[in-house]
């Protein structure tokens, strides 16, 4: 990954010195495992620890990176250099294994380091979400279904929303971290025919892994599917906010938008922008995740024992998956903290068409006072269409301006036109309870939508 999106601490365990270090110790738990087993003599697994136990820096790696060119082999090149550091005693060294046992068990510990950093990561964003959820709890907002007003909600249910789905988040990478921990130290088609598997045993104990079952060459690469699948639902969810968050920003919604550092500058023509850069840029980022699912998918078929065809692709959607999302995931908490939210904008909005978003309410009313549900509806529909024709909307003539009649421009003079519209309807008359309609829509319209807040919250949090 370049530098821009890679944080040092996830960059690290992709590097080549971890790498080599996680195969150093493979190799040499499986010498005292096999010394045990009285396979080697135990002064040589001893000799392994002792003479090669050293870091691996710049210069090590760079004598490996020597070797595979001329070998064409990275662990036979892995294995030499070992050998010019521990001498005649390394002779003993990777006993009856086989190239996909270090390199398979080793991605396992790498990509279980990567899902501690990202499970950091979303306890991250967790709690950024808490902390605006319950700052934002009862701040009226207008929901919206298709982009569309539809009815009250508040600004804290959809971050106690985001909450939910972090926490399913949490709950999916664990259980995919624990699926991918597994070592293989079979040998050759997985038999254990060369090696006891209480070596792999003693391995998985030492690296913090559980052994897998039935590996025959390779781990099987379901479990890496499930792995990259689980990190595309984490792309997505990081999405779904990013997304809410830049419609929330658009210039004629205004009701929250990305912090806008003093010296910033949002284009480099126009000095008035404040762009959404952040979140576009992690709408763009999340592509690039989900992006390694399908490869992840198609490697789970192999040819009989193994092949080879998933390893380069994992040597790429390895590193550049993980770096990308914990990149992705720390700018979303950051995103999320310092976001301004503009409540004066969320009630304009909320009130700036005349009470239509109480429709359902007045459908309801009627049906619970002897209307039909099917004339409720078309008694609603037809004096919410004139809330719209009031506005200028008229979706009939959208090439003149609205032609109104007295009753809708009278209705410009009325906060809730809505209501209006309903008592001067001559279907209603003798029907409708005015008074009764009038406290139903009166200033508890909003306490109305939000009554079940607090049991919203409480299922949510505890």
């Amino acid at each position: 990954m370049i530098p821009r999106y890679a944080r040092p601490d996830m960059v690290a365990i992709w590097e080549p010195e971890n790498k080599f270090r996680i195969w150093f110790e493979i190799e040499a738990h499986a010498c005292d495992a096999n010394a045990k087993l009285g396979v080697i003599p135990k002064e040589a697994a001893k000799a392994v620890w002792e003479r090669g136990n050293i870091p691996y820096n710049a210069e090590r790696v760079a004598r490996i990176d020597a070797i595979e060119a001329e070998v064409k082999h990275d662990v036979i090149a892995f294995l030499t250099e070992l050998s010019e550091n521990v001498g005649d005693e390394a002779r003993f060294v990777h006993q009856g294994m086989t190239s996909s046992d270090v390199l398979d068990t080793c991605l396992s510990v790498q990509m279980a380091q990567s899902a501690d950093i990202i499970l950091a990561d979303i306890d991250k964003i967790l709690a950024a979400l808490k902390e605006r959820a319950l700052e934002t709890k009862d701040m009226p907002c207008i929901g919206r279904s298709h982009g569309i007003h539809a009815e009250p909600t508040t600004m804290g249910i959809k971050f106690a929303r985001f909450y939910a789905e972090w926490q399913r988040n949490r709950e999916r990478l664990l259980v995919a971290r624990k699926e991918i921990a597994t070592c293989a130290i079979s040998g050759a088609v997985g038999t254990f025919a060369n090696i006891d598997p209480s070596v792999e045993e003693y391995v998985a104990e030492k690296m913090g892994l559980e052994i897998e079952p039935v590996s025959t060459q390779v781990i099987p690469r379901d479990r890496h599917a499930a792995f990259f699948g689980t990190l595309g639902v984490i792309a997505g969810s990081l999405e779904n906010v990013a997304t809410e968050i830049r419609h929330l920003q658009r210039t004629e919604v205004r009701e929250a938008q990305e912090y806008f550092a003093p010296g910033q500058k949002g284009s480099s023509a126009m000095p008035h922008k404040r762009n959404p850069i952040l979140t576009e840029n992690l709408t763009g980022l999340a592509r690039l995740v989900r992006s390694a699912v399908v490869p992840a998918m198609e490697n789970v078929a192999l040819w009989h024992e193994r092949d080879i065809s998933h390893s380069s692709c994992e040597r790429m959607i390895g590193p550049d998956t993980t770096i990308t999302l914990d990149f992705a995931l720390n700018r979303l908490a950051g995103v999320i903290s310092k976001l301004v939210v503009y409540p004066q904008n969320m009630m304009k909005q909320l009130n700036e068409f005349g009470g239509i978003h109480d429709a359902q309410r007045v459908l309801l009313f009627l049906t619970q006072n002897n209307v039909s549900r099917e004339d409720s509806y078309k008694i609603v529909q037809r004096n919410a269409m004139r809330v719209w024709k009031s506005f200028g909307i008229d979706p009939d003539n959208p090439d003149t301006p609205a032609v109104l009649d007295e009753v809708e421009k009278e209705a410009q003079n009325h906060d809730n036109r809505l209501f209006f519209f309903l008592s001067k309807d001559e279907g209603l008359a003798g029907v409708l309870d005015v008074e009764r309609l009038s406290k139903l829509l009166d200033e508890e319209s909003i306490a109305y939508h939000s009554k079940h807040v607090d049991t919203i919250f409480k299922r949510v949090f505890g």
